[in-house]
Order: structure tokens, then C-alpha cells, then sequence
């Protein structure tokens, strides 16, 4: 298995993992917020929405790195 197929299948898995955490992100503000509701961006995430929230900023960072090393090799 070649060095572009590994990337390419964990571009898939890392996009899937992605998808997920961002929907789960989301699942804790309604419409009502987005639109002039509660002011929820002003508090202090906890727990487990901190870890989403890390975990999406990290797998996002991969996924892009993963991104321009196979623009670069191809």
C-alpha cells in the first residue's frame, strides 16, 4: 500500500471523525440562540463541550496538514 493511499484513507476517517464532533457542537445551540437568544459564545466551555472543542480544532489541523502533504507529493 503506497504512501498516497494511506492518506487518502485517513482523510476519510479524519473527515468522518470531524463531521461527527462538529455535529455534536452544534447540538448544544438551538436557532434561538444563533439569533439573538441567550449569549452562549460569552461563557466558559466545561468538561466535555472543552474537549469537543479541542478535539475539533486539532482534527481540523490534521486534516489540513494531511490535505497539503498529498498536494505536495502528488
Amino acid at each position: 500500500m503506497s504512501i498516497i493511499s494511506l492518506i487518502k484513507i485517513a482523510l476519510i476517517v479524519l473527515g468522518v471523525i470531524l463531521i461527527i464532533l462538529v455535529i455534536l457542537q452544534q447540538g448544544e445551540s438551538g436557532l434561538s440562540e444563533t439569533f439573538g437568544g441567550q449569549n452562549s459564545f460569552l461563557t466558559t466551555r466545561r468538561g466535555a463541550e472543552k474537549w469537543i472543542f479541542t478535539a475539533t480544532i486539532i482534527i481540523g489541523l490534521i486534516f489540513v496538514g494531511l490535505c497539503l502533504a498529498l498536494l505536495k507529493i502528488k
